[in-house]
């Protein structure tokens, strides 16, 4: 079985679709019969991308749109034209996402566009698209692809963990807006991928590593939560179990209710308590 929303004939868009999770996903919708709109800001990736999907369904199924989610009339130009070719979306995955890396005082631009893309690339998303699918009165999927980086917030890319940290606080909004509204049938879900081998986090590397997750495996997983309902879709990896992840965050959440210092699971007075932390059963 699969989620009622991801069925034959019903549409799937997914922004940031031309490669990595994105792409793994489209493959899936499209291998279950879905038609599916990849939307990606890179028009060569794109094509490449509806090549290797017309090996899975046919070309008719498939449409491609050149899309920077930042821009809100990007965005709403994409939804008309999903409207026009397919009648509208019954699944959004607001998969678009950058990670150039920052510092805390690095170039405001640098910045401004990892939050642009990032986070307001899900915000547009999710507004532009969902009033239309909640109208469809049929049943719909809204997913937003976070990061555990959003949660745990740990040092070395702060632009990233701001923008991903809003994606979490955004989706949950989002969720309750959805299930307060008469007669939707549309549910928002948070997927928090662990480590995946994606162009992404590559860095130069062309063998995946032992550690890392496929993005298919990835999908696999997130098809799989979507059909048990859950809104969080918290996925591990070959190196990290959810328990683990679990006390990371129960841990980060605990820097609060305990007054301790910000990121204190990297501050050296808790190093020994953070660690047996994570032993206790």
């Amino acid at each position: 079985m699969s989620h009622p929303a991801i069925v034959k004939d019903n549409v799937a868009v997914i922004t940031g679709g031309a490669a990595g999770i994105g792409f793994a996903a489209a493959a899936a919708f499209a291998r279950a019969g879905m038609k599916v709109c990849i939307a990606d800001v890179d028009e060569t990736r794109l094509a490449e991308a509806a090549t290797k999907l017309s090996s899975v369904t046919s070309a008719a199924n498939v449409m491609t749109s050149a899309v920077d989610v930042s821009r809100i009339e990007s965005v709403t130009e994409l939804e008309r034209a999903v409207h026009e070719r397919f009648g509208g979306a019954d699944v959004l995955m607001n998969n678009a996402g950058i990670q150039p890396g920052s510092t805390l005082f690095d170039a405001p631009d640098n910045w401004q566009r990892i939050i642009a893309v990032n986070m307001w690339g899900i915000i547009n998303g999710s507004r532009i698209f969902a009033p239309n699918m909640i109208a469809r009165g049929r049943r719909g999927l809204i997913i937003n692809t976070g990061s555990k980086q959003g949660i745990t917030t740990p040092p070395g890319d702060p632009a990233y963990n701001v923008s991903k940290a809003g994606v979490k606080a955004f989706t949950e909004a989002l969720q309750h807006e959805l299930r307060n509204t008469e007669d939707c049938r549309v549910t928002a879900h948070l997927l928090i991928p662990g480590f995946v081998f994606t162009g992404l986090t590559a860095k130069g590397r062309t063998e995946k590593p032992a550690g890392a997750w496929t993005p298919e495996q990835t999908v696999d997983f997130m098809l799989a939560r979507l059909e048990a309902g859950d809104f969080y879709i918290l996925c591990p990896d070959n190196d990290v179990p959810r328990a683990l992840d679990e006390k990371r965050m129960l841990w980060a959440a605990g820097d609060i209710v305990e007054n301790r210092p910000p990121l204190s699971r990297w501050h050296p007075d808790y190093a020994d308590a953070f660690a047996k932390f994570v032993a206790r059963e």
